[in-house]
């Protein structure tokens, strides 16, 4: 064990993850919808600004900083290695990698030079991706890691028939690493992080600095070089991870024992550091720029201070008011937010393979927007229906 945190399930957490997802699903939809005001769009590249919508990925990933104390320490209550616990990380971390690069891919499929529909061949990988990462209640293992092997086979296949571009000569690689793949390179960072200073959140603290810092040096002229590409090529993570950390420094504000900060000690150092990452995001701002594409210190920094504003007035609600009933809607997606990710794009590939699309009109202006709205809390009504079938992924 590294930090001594508080046990049992804890309630904002959860209902943090199910309200971001659901905001995803939301926004996710809505980006095909035309005629939506510009807030509900993320911000292109060269603005200097932001809408809710650009703070739902640094939300998961703030998320993740969130959970990641709380998952070390339980593998390691449970009797885990250090080398069962990096095998476990490195896992997770691949696992994310790769459905980053297959979900990439998949918009750049060439049908005729892969042998199959870009429909056909995204089912097939997400069928896989539920077979291999499903977590399994068998009785016999065998058939647990039957189910596990026929899904790897089935990407295997997936990945070498896959031929993308006009011309149909690309192969599967990592253009970019998508969303889960940019989770997963900052969660390891953050988890090496976390066990290097053995979840100290002073040391944490200045990580985050390190990692804005390191953000800085790679946009200078010489960083920009080609000796210096690799490292330079590396500042998204950094900054990412830079909003891990802050999720992690939050959950060791609140539970970790050790530091008991209660009351208005807790109150006057999480306001404290909310008041920090503002102060810090406006000073940078002026040379670097409101931007979610570019990673920009600014923008980590104030979403930053947005999620650790919007968990604490979650965490008073519910885990200190206790008005948590209205939470149960949120903690099946919360619980198994893997499958709650890939539903929407399960859904949109079977319309396409069945030759189904939306009616023009919720394709557009406001009932496009009530319509996506909708499909967001529909999407949280089948997760919960397939947590009863025992369908629920875990990398």
């Amino acid at each position: 064990m590294i930090n001594k945190l508080s046990t049992g399930r804890i309630l904002s957490i959860d209902a943090f993850r199910g309200i971001t997802i659901l905001v995803m699903i939301f926004v996710n939809s809505v980006a095909g919808v035309a005629g939506i005001p510009s807030w509900m769009q993320h911000a292109h590249a060269d603005e200097d600004r932001m809408t809710f919508v650009d703070v739902v990925f640094p939300a998961f990933l703030f998320i993740v900083g969130m959970s990641i104390p709380f998952a070390i320490n339980s593998r390691l209550n449970k009797g885990d290695s250090f080398w069962q616990l990096q095998k476990h990380i490195l896992w997770r971390t691949l696992g994310l990698l790769v459905l980053g690069v297959f979900m990439v891919n998949t918009g750049d499929l060439n049908p005729s030079a892969t042998g199959i529909s870009r429909a056909l061949w995204a089912l097939l990988f997400y069928g896989s991706v539920i077979l291999v990462w499903n977590v399994y209640t068998f009785k016999q293992k065998w058939i647990s890691w039957m189910m596990k092997g026929i899904g790897a086979v089935v990407l295997i296949v997936l990945a070498v028939i896959f031929r993308g571009g006009d011309d149909g000569t690309h192969y599967l690689t990592p253009q970019w690493w998508g969303i889960l793949g940019l989770i997963g390179w900052a969660y390891l960072y953050a988890c090496i992080i976390y066990q290097l200073f053995k979840g100290n959140h002073s040391a944490i603290f200045l990580m985050i600095a390190v990692c804005i810092g390191y953000y800085i040096v790679c946009r200078q002229p010489f960083a920009q070089k080609s000796e210096w590409s690799w490292l330079a090529s590396q500042s998204g993570n950094a900054a990412h991870t830079a909003i891990v950390l802050c999720g992690m420094l939050l959950t060791l504000f609140y539970f970790d024992e050790d530091l008991g900060l209660t009351g208005s000690r807790l109150i006057s150092r999480v306001t404290g550091f909310c008041a920090v990452l503002l102060i810090a995001g406006a000073w940078l701002r002026p040379a670097y720029k409101l931007s979610k594409i570019q990673a920009t210190p600014s923008w980590c920094l104030y979403c930053a201070a947005i999620c650790v504003a919007v968990f604490s007035l979650l965490y008073f609600l519910i885990d200190v008011k206790h008005f948590s009933r209205w939470t149960s809607f949120f903690r099946p997606a919360g619980a198994n937010p893997l499958l709650t990710y890939i539903l929407p794009d399960i859904v949109y590939f079977g319309m396409i393979a069945l030759g189904l699309r939306l009616p023009a009109v919720l394709e557009q202006g406001l009932p496009g927007i009530i319509w996506c709205m909708c499909f967001a809390v529909a999407m949280l009504f089948v997760v919960k229906g397939l947590n009863k079938l025992h369908i629920r992924l875990q990398l």
